[in-house]
């Protein structure tokens, strides 16, 4: 077994991600306080060819150095947007089509691995705050909430690994049914 170099990868430059088809999914930070758990957003995205993300309220927006630290040039490649508040991009995204779910422990949330995705519907998923977590207001303007199974004694997991968690689960349920 051998290592395969960054140039076997044929990755595609900046300017063909830009023009490739994109997950119908749209990342919603809500006022995440951390630029390095932001950049990890924006490299998981890239990973998995997000539509965008949108960056709400104190969350760090580019050029931003931290941010840079674990993006490692995915800001170039990412679309992002600001909002001023959570709930301004929440209702956008309703009013564009999309259903929007709360990545987030509340009553009634579906369990990730129990969740119904329709691959032809576009989503937006909101991640919250380190601290507190998806804001009760931006809770209640979504449509619905997911929560990742877990059974270990913390009640949380880091913001930057849950989105990695739920951005494969959408990206395997999407795209081998689209």
């Amino acid at each position: 077994m051998r290592k395969i170099t960054n140039e076997e990868l044929h990755r595609p430059s900046v300017e063909e991600f830009a023009a490739m088809p994109k997950l119908p999914l749209v990342v919603v930070l809500d006022n995440v306080r951390s630029a390095q758990n932001v950049g990890s957003f924006f490299r998981t995205g890239d990973a998995f060819a997000v539509e965008r993300i949108a960056l709400c309220g104190i969350t760090a927006v580019p050029p931003c150095r931290e941010l840079h630290k674990t993006a490692l040039g995915a800001e170039q490649s990412v679309a992002w947007t600001h909002h001023a508040s959570t709930v301004e991009c929440i209702d956008g995204l309703r009013a564009a089509g999309y259903r929007v779910l709360a990545v987030e422990q509340v009553e009634g949330a579906a369990m990730l691995d129990a969740l119904a995705v329709d691959p032809q519907a576009r989503y937006a998923l909101v991640f919250g705050n380190e601290v507190e977590g998806v804001s009760q207001e931006a809770v209640d303007r979504c449509d619905g909430a997911v929560e990742i199974p877990q059974l270990g004694t913390k009640h949380s997991l880091n913001v930057s690994v849950s989105g990695g968690v739920v951005l494969w689960e959408f990206f395997c349920r999407i795209r081998s049914k689209a």
